[in-house]
């Protein structure tokens, strides 16, 4: 297959429903724009919360808007050996028994009872995008990185959408381990 694709780290971040980031931030507070990020309408926000457990805390934790329907902390694996939590590696948005925590805001601060993950390694593409490479919504793909610590990542799972741009996302273990600390490119091998 060999088609080149680009791979970004994405570092440790929190998505909000609008009714939590209000009992944290205040009634009527709207989330505000930092950065664009690569897929279309998402962004970087300028507000930070600090995430705990009775072991550990970590300061400014991103804000990734919009708001969604649930709200998610998404962390590596080296992290949640900090809290001594054992999170599910999942896709966003699959929160159902996953660990909690509690999230401090500067109006307040509220313990979530789940919602805590390690995101699944994922590509992002059209549906013209999927149908070029000859797969659909979670099909696993295997990605190999390029650099002096080129690997293969394996499990990787194809994320359709009209409303996505092409690129693959792995968290700060993943890109430490494959020497990739920035927007660098790879190759998907095999579908």
């Amino acid at each position: 297959m060999n088609k080149k694709i680009k791979i970004e780290v994405s570092a440790r971040h929190i998505h909000f429903k609008k009714e939590d980031f209000e009992q944290l931030f205040g009634e009527g507070v709207e989330l505000t724009v930092k950065k664009e990020l690569s897929q279309p309408g998402m962004f970087a926000a300028n507000e930070v919360v600090k995430i705990k457990d009775e072991y550990f805390e970590i300061e400014k934790i991103r804000i990734v808007g919009p708001f969604r329907s649930y709200t998610q902390i998404e962390i590596s694996e080296t992290e949640a050996r900090n809290f001594r939590i054992n999170p599910p590696i999942r896709r966003s948005g699959d929160i159902k028994n996953s660990p909690g925590m509690t999230i401090i805001g500067p109006k307040g601060q509220m313990n979530i009872k789940e919602g805590v993950i390690i995101a699944k390694r994922h590509v992002h593409m059209t549906t013209d995008e999927a149908e070029e490479i000859k797969v659909k919504d979670g099909d696993l793909l295997k990605i190999k990185t390029e650099g002096e610590r080129s690997l293969i990542f394996d499990n990787v799972v194809a994320r359709v959408d009209e409303t996505y741009a092409w690129g693959m996302h792995i968290d700060t273990d993943e890109g430490n381990a494959a020497g990739i600390f920035g927007n660098e490119n790879g190759e998907i091998i095999e579908n």
